[in-house]
């Protein structure tokens, strides 16, 4: 027998067609069996399977090779994942294709998104957007007892064709060769909706790697939209996370584009957060480009009325009483979704003696307290250092915990008062992550005066990141020594380490930056 293609189909008819007395059989037994209630069976026990994301496995793609499989920094799609894992019904050539393998983790990846002994089908996605893929009730049931209870439950339905419209078909997938395959493929792109049919199928280990995921690329960016999400789906752990970002980059959390996407009860409870570390004004503005988003979103005119009322009750969450009087002057007072006894109420509350009462709170927020890692036991001067032409300080160090470096703490004068520029930088392997040019006064004593970045940046753990400044000033001032090679500040441990980017002698055990200011 052969198919429209020339190619050979006898193995394929050995397996699919089987004699009328085995089906009938096979028929009065399977009536038999539902008849006797599958609460009968007995409880289904097994293991799961230490994930080894470095060892290769093999799938039936590279068995029965038919096209070049996708790169591994592709995102991946339904297509892809089709391509990657062919239909063995249509292609297979081997009649023993399962002594290609010696185990049967191995053998179960074959199954994965294969037609081949499928027993249900799954409809994904919305109408018209849907994905139909193939599935095998004992796998399925084995790594969800979501999918146990459908299909082996005393309440089961014995459904060939099940529709699911509330999950993505790529997320789906993801799913599916997690179960099968014991291996776990997210993207940025498919992670939350993964998440989320982990969460619905009761599949904790892909949700806790989903959440890992998006805790390790948690930004300023993405951070209030994994805030709405993480509240969502109940992660306390990934909710603190968001939170810490926030709080220390609230300016650049506040300016992304995600901050447009929350709904109204994350925007809540943003916008009365004590800890945002942000000038009232870009919480303002912020909180207006967000009406302006709803407004959308509800088919509105983006009117003034309309960013007021859609606003509501978080309207009076922004503290605007405490903005500059130039920032209300020159923004809140013309913005126009202010009323006019408003304005009226909160310029009085600027300028008399007897304030007004105001609905806005008129307390300023609390913001973050700023940490300080000093790494020198001790200062001193000579008459012949420290000298500054140009050349660069720099230093290497690694943290144990996230931080956010604010900025740096620079040594001054060692011969009187003096003023310096100062153009401090923050790489991570050579990538420039934050820079800033700053002046700062000293006033000739050992102390050390602070030199700040536009935003604070945000430091992962266990791994090496590079401090540099390059001063411009009085070439004579304080420099530290006795440098130690591992402070302890609260919870977080420092560490440091000689950079070759210093060209003006600092290092471990002396030279300046003797300070790294942060949030934790």
């Amino acid at each position: 027998m052969v198919d429209a293609k020339g190619r050979n189909m006898k193995c394929l008819t050995f397996f699919l067609m089987l004699p009328d007395s085995v089906k009938s059989k096979s028929s009065k037994s399977s009536k038999k069996g539902n008849a006797s209630g599958s609460s009968k069976l007995p409880p289904v026990c097994y293991e799961i399977i230490t994930l080894r994301s470095k060892k290769k496995k093999k799938m039936s793609a590279e068995i029965f090779p038919t096209k070049k499989p996708a790169s591994p920094t592709t995102t991946t799609t339904v297509q892809e994942y089709q391509q990657q894992n062919l239909n063995n019904n249509n292609t297979i050539q081997n009649c023993n294709w399962q002594g290609l393998y010696s185990t049967i983790r191995e053998r179960n990846s074959v199954m994965f998104n294969n037609e081949l002994m499928a027993d249900v089908h799954f409809v994904m996605g919305q109408p018209g957007r849907t994905q139909r893929l193939p599935g095998h009730r004992y796998v399925l049931a084995v790594g969800s007892s979501v999918f146990h209870a459908m299909f082996y439950g005393e309440l089961a339905e014995n459904k060939d064709e099940i529709h699911i419209p509330d999950v993505e078909p790529a997320a789906f997938l993801a799913m599916l060769k997690y179960i099968y395959c014991d291996e776990i493929d997210l993207t940025a792109d498919t992670v939350l909706a993964t998440l989320y049919a982990a969460k619905k199928y009761i599949v904790p280990h892909l949700a806790r790697a989903c959440v890992n995921f998006l805790e390790t690329s948690l930004s300023a960016k993405n951070a209030c939209v994994l805030l709405s999400q993480s509240c969502l789906f109940e992660e306390p752990e990934l909710t603190q996370r968001c939170w810490e970002v926030i709080d220390a980059q609230a300016e650049l959390a506040l300016r992304s584009e995600g901050f447009c996407d929350i709904d109204s009860q994350t925007l809540e409870s943003i916008l009365q957060r004590e800890t945002l570390n942000a000038k009232e004004i870009v919480v303002f503005e912020a909180a207006l480009s967000w009406a302006e988003a709803e407004c959308q979103r509800q088919e509105l005119i983006s009117s003034t009325d309309n960013k007021r009322r859609v606003l509501g009750k978080a309207m009076y969450l922004i503290r605007i009483p405490t903005m500059a009087l130039d920032d209300f002057a020159n923004g809140a007072a013309q913005s126009g979704v202010l009323t006019l006894n408003e304005t009226n109420d909160i310029f009085l509350w600027y300028t008399a003696a007897k304030k007004p009462e105001l609905k806005f709170a008129s307390q300023p927020r609390k913001g973050l307290t700023p940490q300080r890692c000093h790494r020198f036991q001790s200062c001193a001067y000579r008459s012949n250092q420290w000298r500054y032409r140009g050349r660069c300080d720099s230093i290497q160090f690694a943290v144990d915990k996230r931080v956010f470096i604010a900025g740096f703490g620079l040594y001054g004068s060692s011969c009187g008062s003096a003023e310096y520029s100062a153009k401090i930088e923050l790489k991570r392997q050579g990538v420039l992550l934050g820079q800033n040019l700053n002046k700062y006064f000293s006033d000739g004593s050992s102390n050390t005066f602070p030199v700040w970045f536009e935003y604070p940046v945000q430091i992962e753990p266990d791994t090496f990141y590079t401090a540099s400044v390059v001063l411009d000033g009085n070439e004579l001032s304080y420099f530290g020594q006795e440098g130690m090679t591992e402070v302890q500040c609260g919870k977080v441990t420092f560490q440091f380490q000689c950079s070759s980017d210093s060209t003006n002698g600092t290092g471990v055990q002396g030279g300046q930056i003797p300070e790294l200011i942060f949030y934790a």
